[in-house]
């Protein structure tokens, strides 16, 4: 069973960059889209960037676009989100999470298996 696991997540000032990063084991996740998608406290859980199985596509929420970017590196079984000019609307729990197929998409419910999640909390 598929496990992924978030990390890189803290406490920043506003303008500040962070790095988040999401390993997976006991699976490959090579053949699949993935994603990032985020909580605010008493929000629901919305899309924030997705790439394709190769990394020929990506595609970002509106708030994030020109910010944040979502490499991946296939033979590290690894996903990154890279967060630039972060702002205070930025602050949420950030959750990895395996695409159903290997297209960039956009919806909670394109996704079939999520991380714990990390923190990111922005100061203003």
């Amino acid at each position: 069973q598929l496990q992924l696991v978030e990390s890189g997540g803290g406490l920043v000032q506003a303008g500040d960059s962070l790095r988040l990063s999401c390993v997976a084991s006991r699976r490959t996740i090579s053949n699949s889209a993935m994603g990032w998608l985020r909580q605010a406290p008493g929000k629901e859980r919305v899309f924030v960037a997705a790439i394709s199985w190769s990394a020929s596509s990506t595609v970002y929420a509106d708030s994030v676009k020109g910010r944040f970017t979502i490499p991946r590196n296939n033979f590290k079984n690894t996903l990154y989100l890279q967060m630039n000019s972060l702002n205070a609307e930025d602050t949420a729990v950030y959750y990895c999470a395996l695409g159903r197929s290997g297209l960039a998409l956009t919806e909670p419910t394109d996704f079939a298996s999520w991380g714990q999640g990390t923190q990111v909390t922005v100061s203003s």
